[in-house]
């Protein structure tokens, strides 16, 4: 069944997020009373962060908002981006015989999945490889506060965390309800030195979450509201984000469309363009949003008679022209033509021959990326190895 043959949303959904979420420019000063809002005398935390958070001071000044409450703040860094499970492991075996009340992860997705898992591996026996799946955490963790500093993958707010397996040359996901975070800062002022390509990446990678997630077989009423507000603001603030990256305003819709992102998937779920993207991560070491950006024009277009009859609202939502009245299939396909500006605007790459990758590689890639069922079962439309490859097949030089 494909998703325009569902004439009603499941008649059972359900949604959960961080406990609590503090928004807004200079909202990172809250931090020492919300600490210990969440956590009953709380007298030690590690701070999980990343080098250009320790350059740039932000790690820094945390630790001393936190000390102005009374807190003592321990301050590690050495999670890699797009962390391996041996590199998360290794981090949680260097803290051994140090005790914390709570973890805070400072930085992007990376750290803050990271700082998830951590959290759970510091009361659950064995290793990541043992939650990887769904629901297969078996006990809560220590307390997370996470504060993003790009605006990609809403971790803050959801119940997942990436690892990459190079063995299998693949990533994968633990997904579990003692993975949510405690509590959230949204602080626009921290993302206001992110780099152009950085922005442009992490904006595409939230995009990509929010309308995968509306058109996912799994999308609902509560998974809706997200990703069309998600859309409406990254549509609104890519651009000016990417050209300006001193526009607060810019900035703030970016990482509130981020968290709304996070939100919609955790209701609905990703699809096949994450899908496709995990072996470009897992084996050329794409980094992750940069590989959704190059797939999304490629599996809409390949999505795109399962879809029309949806497109009306994303169109809306992301302010193109004659989005009231047109045509469903032209609306569809404006869509897909603002993507394609925003990633020629953005300078993503259009070309995995840039990364090593060759037509030899392709069935390999599509192979990797037919494992990854959790994700393909939510696609509009059902997808073949076949498909897949033609996918691929699309990024290389003809």
């Amino acid at each position: 069944m494909t998703r325009a043959q569902i004439d009603k949303p499941p008649t059972v959904y359900s949604f959960s997020t961080a406990r609590r979420i503090v928004a807004g420019a200079r909202s990172l000063d809250t931090i020492g009373t919300l600490a210990k809002s969440i956590c009953e005398d709380v007298r030690r935390v590690l701070i999980v962060t990343q080098p250009s958070m320790t350059k740039n001071g932000a790690a820094a000044r945390t630790a001393a908002l936190l000390a102005a409450e009374g807190i003592e703040a321990v301050v590690r860094t050495g999670i890699r981006p797009e962390p391996t499970q041996e590199n998360i492991e290794s981090f949680h075996r260097a803290l051994d015989g140090e005790s914390f009340d709570a973890y805070i992860g400072l930085g992007g997705g990376s750290v803050l999945d990271a700082t998830k898992l951590l959290a759970v591996l510091r009361t659950n026996a064995g290793g990541i490889e043992g939650m990887l799946g769904a629901d297969r955490v078996r006990c809560a963790g220590l307390p997370t506060l996470l504060v993003p500093t790009t605006s990609g993958t809403g971790s803050e707010v959801t119940p997942n965390a990436i690892v990459t397996l190079p063995e299998q040359e693949l990533k994968v996901a633990a997904v579990s309800s003692h993975l949510l975070p405690a509590a959230a800062i949204l602080d626009p002022e921290l993302t206001l030195g992110l780099p152009d390509a950085i922005t442009a990446a992490t904006g595409m990678d939230a995009f990509t979450h929010a309308l995968e997630s509306y058109l996912s077989n799994k999308a609902n009423p509560m998974s809706d509201m997200f990703a069309l507000e998600s859309m409406r603001r990254i549509s609104r603030g890519i651009i000016r984000a990417y050209r300006h990256g001193d526009d607060l305003a810019a900035r703030e819709d970016m990482l509130i469309g981020s968290m709304y992102g996070g939100m919609a998937l955790t209701g609905a779920g990703t699809a096949a363009v994450h899908a496709l993207a995990y072996p470009l991560g897992g084996k050329f070491g794409i980094a992750h949003g940069v590989a959704n950006a190059m797939l999304l024009r490629h599996v809409m277009e390949f999505n795109m008679d399962a879809i029309q009859d949806r497109m009306r609202p994303v169109a809306q939502a992301m302010g193109i022209p004659g989005a009231d009245d047109a045509e469903s299939e032209a609306l569809a396909e404006r869509v897909v033509d603002r993507i394609s500006s925003w990633t020629e605007q953005l300078r993503i790459p259009q070309d995995l021959s840039a990364y090593g990758i060759a037509e030899r590689d392709i069935p390999e890639l599509a192979a990797a990326a037919s494992k990854v069922t959790r994700l393909l079962q939510n696609n509009p439309k059902p997808v073949s190895v076949g498909d897949m490859e033609r996918m691929y097949r699309r990024l290389l030089p003809r």
